[in-house]
């Protein structure tokens, strides 16, 4: 039977979301609130308001919705799941994502790191910090770089990374004042962990889980990881130095314990645990858990997940997950995001947008920050495309998103042209 679903959100995740759950036989009618250029031509954008959950649920009863998808976390923070699950009319309607109880996992880093406590789940040493004096204290207990993080959500902006103590000091004091919004007067101060990123994707009914491809994203607006973070410059999938054995470390000592204390808590989990790790002399440790797929993380997965998503979803809202099995094609994704210049600063938008007519099969243009204005493509974002291709290595599928990223043009367009380099000289 065909599902009409509702997607949830307007970013290159989502878009790569939308793709994927229409080339599924079991998708009826798409619809993407707000979605984008490129979620238009998949399914049918709707202007709903992400966090207006009356309006959302209106919406599914009046076109017969039985399955909504959230892509970003503030919906999920906000407790759009329970709203669902409590109310008589719409509880009938799955919801891909977690309880307000289990967004908390990125909601509040304090909440985040007291769960991988209990469980002894790897992660760097912390301290909960709402007292200025003693987090200057703690501060200088801890060797450079220092690592500050408001404790809620806080636009991918509430982490900052310090060399020196008096600036850490001065930027503590800014965060406990509200730097970062009234909800943000907690502050987590971390050791420094130093080693190589990655990102494992976890699908969970809250019983069991399937683990989806792993990624390593590029957070740093310049070439050889340098200047501002941003929200993903691009993105590989699979990592070469995510090995068995490492994968194995990550399942034992992080996933099933994860998964093991959401069961145990009878927290209501439907949906991704994204776990942001980093490998330390070989060891995992967990930097954050997330509530959802990242992004452009999300661009480069997709591609390579075999398995009908629509019918993963089904399965994760009949608690049966443990009946399906995840397959991925035995390929390398590499995405590059094509951002508009000044971005993660100051940006313009409007600007026209070109995209060549032949692009080649391996490669698939997911659109971020574009809307259309007199129907002509234009920019409506910092991250603004997406290029993402398929290959049978690293060096392949790099080459051939780099090729597209050229062609393509709007004004002051900026990407990394080094994406992946760094995993070819690990080799």
């Amino acid at each position: 039977m065909r599902q009409n679903i509702l997607l949830l959100g307007s970013g290159g995740r989502e878009h790569a979301l939308a793709l994927k759950m229409r080339k599924s036989p079991l998708c009826g009618k798409l619809y993407i609130a707000p979605g984008n250029a490129g979620t238009s031509e998949v399914g049918s954008n709707v202007d709903l308001p992400l966090n207006d959950f009356e309006a959302i649920g209106s919406f599914c009863l009046s076109n017969h919705i039985s399955m909504v998808v959230v892509g970003p976390e503030e919906p999920l923070v906000r407790g759009i799941y329970d709203f669902f699950a409590g109310n008589e009319n719409l509880k009938h309607i799955s919801v891909i994502g977690p309880s307000r109880e289990g967004a908390r996992l990125e909601g509040s880093k304090a909440y985040g790191k007291k769960f991988m406590a209990e469980k002894n789940i790897p992660t760097a040493a912390y301290r909960e910090i709402t007292d200025l004096s003693d987090g200057i204290r703690f501060l200088q207990s801890l060797k450079a770089p220092y690592v500050l993080k408001a404790d809620g959500l806080a636009a991918g902006k509430g982490v900052v990374i310090l060399n020196d103590l008096s600036e850490a000091e001065k930027e503590l004091k800014a965060m406990l004042s509200g730097k970062f919004g009234e909800g943000n007067r907690t502050v987590v101060i971390e050791e420094f962990l130093s080693g190589i990123e990655f990102s494992v994707f976890v699908l969970t009914d809250g019983i069991s889980y399937r683990v989806m491809p792993v990624a390593k994203d590029y957070k740093r607006v310049g070439e050889n990881d340098t200047g501002l973070n941003t929200g993903g410059m691009g993105a590989i999938s699979p990592v070469p130095f995510v090995t068995k054995s490492m994968m194995k470390k990550v399942e034992d000592r992080i996933i099933k314990p994860t998964i093991e204390t959401l069961r145990n808590r009878k927290i209501n989990y439907h949906g991704f645990i994204f776990i942001g790790l980093i490998s330390v002399n070989n060891e995992p440790y967990v930097i954050e858990y997330n509530c959802r797929m990242g992004d452009p993380e999300t661009e480069v997965v997709m591609p390579l997940l075999k398995t009908d998503l629509v019918k993963l979803f089904n399965k994760v809202s009949e608690n049966k997950l443990s009946e399906i099995r995840v397959e991925k094609y035995n390929k390398t994704a590499a995405t590059i995001m094509l951002v508009a210049g000044g971005y993660p600063g100051d940006y313009k938008k409007g600007d026209l947008i070109k995209i060549p007519e032949a692009i080649n099969g391996d490669t698939t243009i997911y659109h971020a920050g574009t809307t259309r204005k007199d129907g002509k493509l234009i920019t409506n974002g910092g991250r603004v495309l997406a290029i993402t291709s398929l290959g049978e290595d690293i060096n392949d599928a790099r080459k051939k998103s780099g090729e597209i990223a050229k062609k393509i043009s709007f004004d002051n367009k900026y990407f990394r042209a080094d994406i992946g380099l760094d995993l070819l000289k690990k080799k």
